[in-house]
């Protein structure tokens, strides 16, 4: 399989990316490679940026072809820069993002949600049950990951709320801001627990607010996702991240369309 860190040493400006088949989901990519791939154009065209503070990805269309990145900034203020990134495949846009980048600065706050209490990756299951790999996404085979509570798609559980380890399966993907970006949307939507039979789903925006560095030990991140609201064939979901050392790296929400 080709690991993200291949597929970003690829990226240049004004070029298009090919996205393999391995990291696609469905007729489209991989929604968390999109969002990385933004971020790593913003960082080839601005080099100099601040550490990542805020992300919000609008998912426009279907990535079906092999996308173009264009970073433009609209705003370098004294601790905060702000540069958008659109994507299009032959023409037609299919993601817009805005990314906020910010200096360290004094606050007498230090505040964070602390993690669940959970085993260790070593000590989970494997998120998908023996047998169930050929139902899964093509992009969910470039990931480790474990079941470390709630439930598993369509097992028809009485909450939306999925809670698991998941790290790259490539080492060199293990480290940075974008990698971390990629993972982040490893995880089914939260509503799919409750469901019984599997049904179409589309993502339709991401937002990412980065509290601490995206640092960890062996690559494994704590992912939670839980649903906060569902009506009318769409969803709102909130998503939470630690690291191995138990410290809250980023949360975030997510709107998502399904069509049952």
């Amino acid at each position: 399989m080709t690991s993200y860190a291949q597929i970003a040493r690829e990226l240049r400006a004004g070029g298009a990316i090919s996205i393999p088949d391995s990291w696609r989901q469905g007729r489209t990519a991989f929604g968390g490679l999109t969002a990385a791939l933004g971020l790593e154009a913003v960082r080839k065209a601005y080099p100099d940026l601040p550490p990542l503070r805020s992300m919000q990805m609008n998912f426009t269309g279907p990535v079906k072809g092999d996308p173009v990145f264009e970073a433009r900034l609209l705003r370098q203020g004294r601790n905060v820069t702000a540069i958008a990134v659109s994507a299009t495949v032959e023409g037609a846009n299919v993601g817009e993002a805005q990314f906020l980048f910010g200096v360290d600065r004094e606050s007498a706050l230090h505040v964070a949600l602390p993690s669940p209490d959970v085993a260790a990756p070593n000590a989970c299951e494997p998120f998908a049950p023996a047998g169930a790999e050929g139902f899964l996404p093509a992009f969910f085979r470039q990931f480790e990951t474990k079941l470390a509570g709630g439930a598993r798609p369509m097992s028809g559980a009485s909450e939306g709320y999925v809670l698991a380890w998941s790290r790259h399966a490539d080492k060199a993907s293990h480290v940075g801001e974008a990698e971390f970006v990629c993972l982040g949307d490893v995880l089914p939507p939260s509503a799919f627990p409750m469901m019984t039979q599997p049904v179409m789903i589309s993502s339709m925006n991401w937002t990412l607010n980065l509290i601490n560095p995206p640092e960890t030990e062996d690559g494994w991140y704590l992912v939670e996702t839980r649903l906060s609201a569902a009506r009318a064939g769409y969803s709102s979901q909130i998503m939470r991240y630690w690291n191995r050392a138990g410290v809250l790296i980023a949360e975030g929400t997510q709107a998502v369309a399904m069509f049952e």
